[in-house]
């Protein structure tokens, strides 16, 4: 019986070593801008409210036309589905808002399929294919960066990170719960990863 709470308390520790480690890379990895000329921009989808971006889906959107107005990217793309209860899919609020803050409606694609960010990818995709483009900036909060990079890589998409200047995640508690969930999330992906 000892050997075996041993045995547990060994492996207990080992996963929670790793967690933690997990936990630092992303944060290191929201520090890392790789922001250059590109063809487009894929703004991944989050929540939006009465018909409005929420808060943190503003920053993304803020961020992606900032890149356009600086000319970094010629195009934005736009993803996410309608959510439960929603009338309008995060996408088309997204594009909305754009161009109520000067992007040229012709300058703006959407996909309104998705309903995790592995999707937003996938269906941003076809779009990328479909114009042309070869290179490519993923736009999302700093520390959802690295889940989202890998997941751009395993869809061969020629990608660069450009996370959000600006956060609605910034206090300490708020930053310690965002990385906590997205280490779960990133460990179950790489786990469930065809790559």
């Amino acid at each position: 019986m000892k050997r075996l709470k041993k045995i547990t308390f060994a492996v207990f520790s080992l996963i929670l070593i790793f967690y933690f480690i997990t936990a630092l890379q992303i944060y290191s990895y929201s520090k890392i801008d790789e922001t250059t000329k590109a063809d487009a921009a894929i703004i991944l989808g989050t929540a939006v409210w009465d018909g409005e971006p929420s808060p943190v889906f503003k920053e993304r959107i803020n961020h992606a036309i900032l890149l356009y107005k600086r000319d970094s990217v010629d195009y934005l793309i736009f993803t996410g589905g309608i959510g439960e209860g929603k009338k309008y899919s995060e996408a088309e609020i997204g594009k909305k808002y754009a161009i109520e803050n000067g992007i040229p409606e012709n300058k703006i694609f959407i996909e309104e399929k998705s309903k995790i960010t592995d999707e937003n990818l996938k269906f941003a995709k076809a779009i990328v294919e479909e114009k042309g483009f070869s290179k490519i900036l993923i736009v999302s909060d700093p520390l959802h960066m690295k889940r989202s990079m890998a997941m751009a890589k395993n869809h061969h998409i020629n990608a660069f990170s450009s996370p959000t200047q600006t956060s609605r995640y910034i206090s300490f508690k708020s930053k310690i719960g965002f990385v906590l969930r997205e280490t779960f999330f990133y460990i179950g992906y790489k786990i469930c990863s065809p790559a």
